[in-house]
């Protein structure tokens, strides 16, 4: 070979090592955007799928929900265990959940009110549990209600192991429940009028929901956790055993892979269309007043259909004004029946 020729192909060889290498470093580098990092990670990441964007195009079928065990009997309404079988992830993995579904007493197609619960410690937990006190009153008012346990609480099948993923399936729970109404065994009720009740945790729940379907049913909420992910659940972490050590590691982790922005219910707040009424307690020491009255002013600038109900004095679960604040619920429900 010609020493000139040889000296060019060691030349064009070292150039072309490197434009791979100066490539890679500006796909891969810190100092890269890190929203075009996530995008370039989250086609093979299984955690991409629960992004709020991803959860509205996600194919969420139907399926049967099946009316069991008799709970309780009430002279105005009958509870019901309930099952749901679905695929908590979108895949061929089905697993069930439990419930409880209360169907007043006598003849016509009732309206349903679909419920979501806040935290509750899963040594302290029964089926129901978060919803029944609010549940029993609708019903007592002539209303379904259908309250899911989620995966890992009453008598539903294990959650996912990992510690985000089982948080991102309570979206695909819930999506999943409000697209099988009319897939059950639960008696004619009254289709056009299907509404939301979400408390903390659960409002939470109930948002996501709702950015990710773009339903428009109504929706009271209170006290629910509205602030970004993952400070919504940072903000807990003092109550952990561990002060939040496990937590903070398995963010870090997460946050190599994904953009939590992509999670987090107040990037979407646009994609609401359902009524809201909006209440908050003032002493409340677990979601703080501020944050629904920021969520409130945040709606109110989108020009979203929004009611905010403040109870001075008022804790976590509304007392000592529990008795107001269902009963204007129960209005706001009535005034939404088609």
């Amino acid at each position: 070979m010609n020493k000139y020729i040889y000296h060019l192909l060691i030349a064009v060889i070292f150039i072309l090592i490197g434009w791979f290498a100066n490539t890679a470093y500006s796909l891969f580098s810190d100092s890269t955007d890190s929203t075009s990092r996530v995008e370039l990670f989250s086609r093979s990441k299984q955690l991409a799928k629960y992004t709020i964007e991803n959860l509205s195009k996600a194919e969420i079928k139907p399926v049967e929900i099946q009316i069991g065990k008799i709970l309780k009997e009430n002279p105005k309404f009958t509870s019901y265990q309930f099952s749901m079988t679905f695929s908590p992830d979108f895949s061929q993995n089905l697993k069930t959940t439990s419930g409880l579904i209360n169907i007043p007493k006598g003849n016509g197609k009732f309206p349903i009110i679909v419920m979501f619960r806040g935290y509750v410690d899963p040594k302290e937990y029964f089926i129901g549990n978060g919803t029944i006190h609010a549940a029993e009153y609708f019903a007592s008012n002539g209303f379904i209600t259908i309250a899911p346990d989620f995966l890992g609480y009453g008598e539903s099948d294990k959650e996912a192991d990992d510690i985000f993923e089982s948080r991102f399936q309570t979206y695909a729970t819930a999506i999943t429940l409000l697209k099988s109404l009319d897939h059950s065994t639960i008696q004619p009720f009254n289709y056009s009028s299907v509404f939301i009740w979400g408390h903390s945790n659960g409002g939470q729940i109930a948002l996501t929901a709702l950015e990710a379907t773009g339903l428009d049913y109504p929706t009271v909420l209170w006290a629910p956790v509205t602030k970004p992910f993952p400070y919504s659940i940072l903000y807990y972490t003092d109550d952990a055993e561990d002060g939040g050590k496990f937590l903070r590691k398995k963010l870090s982790e997460f946050e190599k892979d994904y953009d939590t922005d992509l999670f987090s219910l107040t990037k979407y707040l646009a994609n609401i269309k359902a009524p809201i009424q909006l209440n908050q307690g003032t002493a409340d020491t677990a979601v703080p007043a501020i944050w629904s009255n920021q969520f409130a002013k945040d709606l109110t600038e989108l020009k979203a259909d929004l009611k905010y109900i403040k109870y001075p004095g008022s804790d976590h679960n509304m007392s000592p004004t529990w008795n107001q604040a269902i009963s204007n619920a129960l209005d706001f429900y009535k005034k939404h029946i088609e």
